[in-house]
């Protein structure tokens, strides 16, 4: 398996060598810290150097720093279609994406708590520059995808990624999260690439392409967050693409980013998983004859599950309506909590830039707009 070394996350045999490796980071101190501000250091650091699985260390470290990231930044995950699914099996999810780090870590906690098989999951390889930061994401079970290719490196990438998913689903019985789209959702909008679809496609060995995604069993996940902890970071990237201008990140930027998702505020937060698809694959594979419409077909379907499913909070319903300048949706929010959402608008954005306050606006407005498209969705 020397082949999936350069994207794949730590072997259990690893783990405590990549632990001692970062014991000392102040990264790893802060981290700890904030998880167990009233453990002594000592206490954490003898515990990691006793560790030598990623179960372990995910089990008793990552899901602790998760908890407390829910217990100071937000007002409660919640969650519901778990129950449908098998304890000992491993299942494709693929999810909206509006965090670089929380959309994964909270799955997992809920597959966690409904005692069910934890992801691997993918990560881009822009995001872990940073020698600490790569070391933790292979203590997390991350594999990465790889970023700023040309064609050809980004074809055999492809084929690289889509093999080590299929190893990970049908031979080692590890469920994989991947996100529906290359980078996150930042207007609202969420849809899924073709692209995604066609990378996972080249791992099939199936004569019928719906075949293969029937076998590594597709679950759909939408989750819904009250308040973006980065919706403000987004802004000067829609608004260069509103300019139709070419966006350059700041040095540094996915790295705030990455923090402010953590530890900004969120309130509450739903995560849905779909059942798995399955009938909705004869049917693709009945109407369409060829793979491309085949794999445009099956991203709509992703879309129908994860955008009916996904959960509108009262922010949503008071941007739509601010947006919009109307009161369509005001019995679905207070005042109180329309002054609350105005308050935010006024600290996080420049109000007297119609352009910014438009696309802020629009981020929370476009996920009524889309479920409202199903019957009885909202």
């Amino acid at each position: 398996m020397q082949k999936f070394d350069s994207i794949r996350p730590y072997y259990d045999t690893e783990v405590n060598e990549g632990i001692l490796s970062c014991l000392n980071h102040p990264m790893m101190k802060a981290i700890m810290n904030f998880t167990f501000p009233d453990v002594a250091d000592e206490i954490w650091m003898n515990q990691l150097k006793r560790t030598h699985s990623i179960r372990d260390f995910q089990c008793n470290f990552i899901y602790q720093s998760v908890q407390k990231v829910l217990e100071k930044s937000s007002e409660g995950l919640t969650t519901s279609g778990f129950e449908t699914l098998e304890k000992n099996t491993s299942y494709l999810f693929i999810s909206n994406h509006r965090d670089i780090i929380l959309d994964t870590s909270l799955l997992n906690v809920a597959l966690f708590d409904h005692g069910l098989v934890m992801t691997a999951s993918a990560i881009g390889d822009n995001l872990v520059q940073k020698s600490f930061l790569k070391t933790l994401s292979k203590l997390n079970r991350n594999f990465l995808v790889q970023r700023g290719l040309s064609p050809r490196e980004l074809l055999d990438s492809s084929k690289l990624l889509s093999e080590y998913i299929g190893q990970l689903l049908l031979r080692e019985n590890r469920s994989v999260w991947i996100a529906q789209r290359e980078g996150r959702t930042k207007d609202g909008n969420d849809a899924t690439h073709s692209g995604v679809l066609k990378m996972l496609a080249m791992g099939s060995e199936e004569a019928n392409l719906m075949d293969y995604f029937k076998k590594i069993k597709i679950v759909p996940v939408s989750i819904s967050y009250e308040y973006d902890p980065t919706d403000a970071l987004k802004m000067p990237q829609l608004i260069a693409e509103a300019r139709n201008e070419i966006y350059i990140k700041e040095k540094n930027e996915d790295f705030i980013t990455l923090l402010s998702g953590i530890i900004g505020q969120k309130k509450h937060i739903h995560i849905h998983v779909g059942a798995v698809l399955n009938t909705e694959l004869d049917t693709v594979a009945a109407e369409f004859d060829n793979n491309n419409k085949q794999i445009q077909a099956l991203a709509q379907v992703i879309d129908d599950s994860i955008l009916k499913r996904y959960r509108l909070w009262p922010t949503n319903y008071i941007a739509y309506d601010l947006l919009h300048n109307t009161q369509d949706y005001k019995n679905h929010y207070s005042e109180n909590e329309k002054s609350l959402f105005e308050r935010r608008l006024e600290m996080k954005i420049d109000e007297s830039n119609p352009q910014m306050l438009e696309s802020f606006l629009a981020m929370y407005a476009n996920p009524v707009v889309n479920k409202s498209k199903y019957e009885n969705a909202i």
